[in-house]
């Protein structure tokens, strides 16, 4: 049991550290780190009490092994798992759109003898090799993530233990350049805790055990936590904040975060590093994602008698994003704020209402997650303001974010 318990934990954690934490020093860079730390907390305590309000409603799920569309459609009819899958679907494709766009920037820095192409050529050639893998089978990219990982995972405290001892009190304690950059930053820092599509099988996984769902979601989301805490000390901490916001102003992406590295440190060997784990983490997020997509995909498919063979479903995945990428080869956080819109719905508003829902056809049900309505109220609030992010910015209510 406890070997299950702690596997899913790992798997929660597995699954929420992804290529959205690369986004962090770009977003938050006029923010500064105690800002950014309170935002790390609040949304790490929001996004684990949604989750917990999923773990409530599986009590009275109709199955063990039942999805979120399924649940959706169990307590809003048709129209409830119509609005949770276009929310999922439209949410991977987003995310995955962040992903070709910052992978091709990466690689874009490693071939500039391709000139004023390299953008446009790295972000086919990062879209076509890794969908050759997606293409051929689960196994492939099965594989391929494991030894990817290990290499991240390595990459990453390689960066860590070089950043962290340049780190100076006085970067940590540089103040926001902007008011309430806090809220304009949230839905980009939304998805960096998003595992909540692995809900159903760790449920399965543990037979519906309140208690062991409870400690895998806590103890699991923790991990990512502290990472991302590390992280972002790392790089609010060797930056000094004017010089950092200068020079990701100028190239507003992935490539311009190792070009600052490589200004603030004087060092190749940290940039390098920072580059390394950059591109294993988006390569890493890309995979898992993009075969999310393929599958769901080829289910959807599959329930209106459709049928399509693997290359096809291939074109359906990586065309959308790879459009994106190429019209809007600078579009990196602005994907993720789109994915963080469509994961709010998704990972916060649609288990309120189901929570709501669930408490008055059974009210009595043996857990229910602590606060009561009024936190059911105030979630949701917190979820329709952060969906509104993007529009409030635009409207000019709210500052710009770096990207």
């Amino acid at each position: 049991m406890k070997n299950k318990t702690f596997g899913s934990a790992l798997l929660v954690a597995g699954t929420t550290i992804g290529a959205g934490m690369l986004a962090m020093p770009l977003t938050s860079a006029e923010m500064g780190f105690s800002y950014t730390l309170a935002l790390l907390f609040a949304l790490w305590i929001l996004l684990s009490y949604s989750a917990l309000l999923f773990v409530e409603v599986y009590q009275k799920a109709e199955r063990k092994d039942a999805g979120i569309a399924t649940l959706a459609e169990q307590y809003f009819g048709i129209t409830g798992r119509v609005l949770a899958t276009l929310s999922l679907v439209i949410f991977m494709y987003a995310i995955l759109s962040a992903y070709v766009t910052g992978g091709g920037s990466l690689l874009a820095g490693l071939m500039p003898f391709l000139g004023d192409n390299a953008t446009s050529v790295s972000i086919v050639l990062f879209t076509l090799v890794l969908g050759v893998f997606i293409v051929i089978s689960t196994g492939a990219v099965d594989a391929l993530t494991r030894l990817l990982f290990l290499i991240k995972l390595a990459a990453f405290l390689l960066v860590l233990g070089m950043m962290l001892p340049l780190v100076t009190t006085d970067n940590l304690l540089a103040m926001p350049l902007k008011d309430f950059l806090i809220i304009s930053a949230s839905p980009v820092f939304f998805t960096s805790f998003g595992f909540h599509v692995i809900i159903p099988s760790i449920n399965k996984y543990l037979d519906g055990d309140i208690r062991r769902l409870r400690i895998a979601i806590i103890g699991g989301t923790a991990i990512p936590l502290v990472a991302y805490i590390l992280w972002q000390m790392a790089t609010h901490g060797v930056f000094p904040q004017s010089e950092f916001v200068q020079i990701v102003n100028n190239d507003p992406t992935l490539n311009g975060l190792i070009n600052a590295t490589f200004q603030a440190t004087g060092s190749s060997l940290i940039s390098g590093a920072v580059r390394t784990f950059s591109t294993l983490a988006l390569v890493t997020s890309f995979l898992g994602v993009a075969l999310s997509l393929f599958d769901c995909l080829d289910d959807l498919l599959k329930r209106v008698s459709i049928k399509a063979n693997r290359i096809q479903l291939g074109l359906l995945t990586f065309i959308p994003p790879l459009a994106f990428a190429l019209f809007y080869p600078d579009g990196f956080i602005a994907a993720l704020g789109y994915a963080g819109q469509m994961f709010t719905f998704y990972g916060l508003v649609l288990p309120v209402g189901m929570a709501w829902q669930a408490r008055k056809r059974y009210p009595d049900m043996p857990y229910r997650v602590l606060g009561g309505n009024i936190s059911l109220f105030i979630a949701l609030l917190l979820g329709l303001l952060i969906m509104n992010v993007p529009f409030l910015i635009q409207a000019g209510y709210l500052p710009k974010v770096i990207g």
